[in-house]
């Protein structure tokens, strides 16, 4: 009997651990999650000058994965180390409701800035005249509302929500709603991977052939080509879209083989890495946008300014007059 309690003790120490681990993985991503998306958000709020548009679909992307720091990830710590949800279905439903709708926000952001990088490049000449500050403020109103309508069914009680243990997240069940479901898939993904690729493959093989010397007969078009394409928001841009689709391919790809295969994969820790690093692309943004672009830089610097003394943060915005294409 000693030798049976001894092992139960033993075995009960190590799940402890290991939920411990877990839930503490989990509580430092939601912090790191928050205080990069208070960055980028503040940063962007803070720059009174002008903005490239791009700059507003950045907005929305710190915005979604804020209140996916502040709503959804904050809420798993606790579950993970005791093991079960406590919050109510209520809540679970709810934070299953705000998983989908804001990751849908981030796909159809990438959309639309794979569409404003593809017209700067494909229409240089009347860029500013198409895409203006007021049209793009409008699709990223249109974005948000029309993802939190086609996410909301499970609001109305059509279905269940159920909380993971091998993910430690609350999932909606949507297999009670498959033609939905499906419906949904083609909705939010469809369009998006189709204009992600199309635009960039064009933004690249523009590239490739300025690059090459390739004659353009219009000076005036390629002089503003040439300089559109120097904007490193287009290589930017690239490396937030392919982030985001590294971090959430192992995950779909569980997803694609239960699909087929018809039946679970059964590796806890391999399901729960899957999608934690999904999630953890809320927070590389910061570190892609730092690393590869300069204005971004500058308005970071610009919004620690304004935070330590705020007429010199001010003045200094002035002073350096940012140039939108740096």
């Amino acid at each position: 009997m000693r030798g049976v309690t001894m092992h139960g003790l033993s075995l009960s120490a190590g799940s402890t651990l290991e939920a411990l681990t877990l839930a503490t993985i989990i509580l430092i991503l939601a912090i790191a999650i928050i205080v990069a998306n208070l960055i980028v958000v503040a940063t962007y709020l803070n720059f009174k000058g002008p903005h490239e548009v791009i700059n507003y679909y950045l907005l929305s992307l710190g915005v979604a994965d804020l209140l996916c720091g502040l709503l959804i990830v904050p809420l798993y710590v606790y579950p993970t180390f005791y093991g079960d949800w406590v919050y109510g279905d209520v809540l679970c439903r709810i934070v299953g409701y705000l998983e989908v709708t804001l990751w849908s926000i981030s796909v159809y952001t990438f959309m639309w800035i794979s569409v404003d990088r593809y017209l700067a490049v494909r229409k240089p000449l009347r860029y500013e005249t198409i895409q203006t500050k007021t049209r793009c403020q409008c699709w990223m109103a249109f974005t948000w509302i029309s993802a939190a309508m086609l996410c909301c069914p499970p609001l109305l009680g059509y279905n269940e929500a159920r909380y993971q243990k091998d993910t430690h997240i609350c999932m909606l069940e949507w297999g009670n709603m498959a033609a939905y479901s499906a419906t949904l898939a083609i909705l939010v993904l469809g369009p998006s991977v189709i204009s992600i690729v199309y635009n960039y493959g064009y933004i690249f093989t523009m590239m490739r052939k300025v690059r090459s010397g390739a004659p353009i007969h219009d000076k005036e078009y390629a002089t503003a080509l040439a300089e559109n394409l120097a904007n490193p928001s287009h290589c930017m841009s690239f490396a937030l879209v392919f982030s985001f689709w590294i971090s959430w391919g192992p995950y779909i790809g569980l997803r694609i083989y239960e699909l087929v295969m018809q039946e679970s994969y059964d590796h806890p820790m391999i399901q729960f890495g899957a999608v934690w690093l999904g999630i953890l692309n809320s927070f590389w943004k910061i570190i892609i946008m730092t690393s590869m672009s300069q204005q971004f830089r500058l308005l970071v610097r610009l919004l620690f300014l304004t935070i330590c003394c705020k007429t010199k943060g001010r003045l200094q915005a002035e002073l350096i007059g940012l140039d939108p294409d740096d």
